[in-house]
């Protein structure tokens, strides 16, 4: 039996640089953070030759191409395992809430697939052979960030060329800005959780007349790399998310709603000195970052759900292999 814990992931700025629409043609750059909460995935034989894959259902076929989780069937094709098989998916947070579960699934199942084949894999490895899975064989209309946040873990700089390669940086923080972080964020969950690919599509045909804006957005996330590497963790890094948050809305209906709205404008109301929507939009989570005086305010103002959250430092990992 083999186990993989591999993380989710918040992203700060930059996100809609990450497409290739985009960045193939202009660069594109992204900072995020891989979180404490985690997609678990287990393989382990099967006594007979059947397939057997559990997520919220459960299917059992003969053949790799009879499953409907295109996700695992794509990846057991890349690892060459074609049956003998069962595999099982377990999530810290539900899916469809902006933290990057597809992507942190799709690098967690090839991590423990080739691992049972007696392959171990680089981050890179991992990262780029999910984005082949989600992007190139799947056609999901969504950009490059969120399987390299799941595959390296820490917080990043990612830059996206225009020859389709990532490099990355990774942003050490002082142990004294990685405790500011961890006591002036803020994390709520919508109660809504929703398929991010309406929206991506639509931002995705919207690349051409939103040029401008997402060159602002990769701007951005250079600045952001840029303060957190000198000066540290301070409150500019809120400002920033606050006029990211502005910018991301013009990309595509859907982003945000009347509800969210709401919620965003009571929680600035109440002292919080900026935030975003996480993932595509449309519901999951609002983060901000908020001084520790005025955030019961806060928590009164917007009612919600709060959850904790630190940076995971190491990515995918086996946690188990027996």
């Amino acid at each position: 039996m083999i186990i993989t814990r591999t993380p989710l992931r918040v992203s700060f700025t930059g996100g809609g640089t990450d497409m290739a629409d985009y960045y193939r043609i202009n660069g594109g750059a992204v900072v995020s953070m891989a979180i404490n909460k985690y997609i678990y995935i287990t393989v382990s034989k099967k006594f007979d030759n059947a397939i057997r894959v559990s997520y919220s259902s459960t299917e059992i076929v003969e053949k790799v191409s009879e499953l409907h989780h295109d996700l695992v069937r794509e990846a057991m094709h890349l690892a060459g395992i074609t049956g003998g098989i069962e595999v099982t998916s377990i999530a810290d947070i539900p899916s469809g809430t902006g933290l990057g579960s597809s992507s942190s699934f799709t690098v967690g199942v090839l991590n423990a697939l080739f691992t049972y084949t007696g392959k171990r894999l680089s981050a890179r490895d991992l990262a780029e052979l999910a984005c082949k899975i989600e992007i190139d064989i799947l056609g999901h209309p969504i950009g490059k960030q969120d399987q390299y946040a799941a595959a390296y873990g820490g917080i990043h700089y990612f830059c996206f060329m225009t020859d389709d390669t990532v490099n990355y940086n990774r942003i050490e923080l002082t142990d004294n800005d990685m405790m500011r972080m961890r006591n002036k964020l803020m994390i709520f969950y919508t109660g809504i959780t929703r398929s991010a690919d309406g929206v991506l599509s639509e931002q995705k045909q919207n690349i051409g007349k939103k040029i401008e804006v997402l060159n602002e957005m990769k701007q951005q996330a250079a600045d952001m790399y840029h303060t957190l590497s000198t000066v540290g963790f301070d409150k500019s890094f809120g400002e920033s998310l606050h006029q990211g948050w502005i910018k991301k809305q013009s990309l595509a209906g859907g982003i945000s709603n009347p509800e969210i709205a709401r919620i965003y404008d009571a929680a600035m109301s109440a002292g919080a000195v900026g935030g975003k929507l996480l993932g595509a939009g449309g519901g999951g989570f609002l983060l901000f970052y908020c001084d520790e005086e005025y955030q019961n305010s806060v928590r009164e103002a917007v009612g919600l759900r709060q959850i904790d959250i630190m940076p995971d430092m190491y990515g995918s990992r086996v946690v188990y292999f027996v």
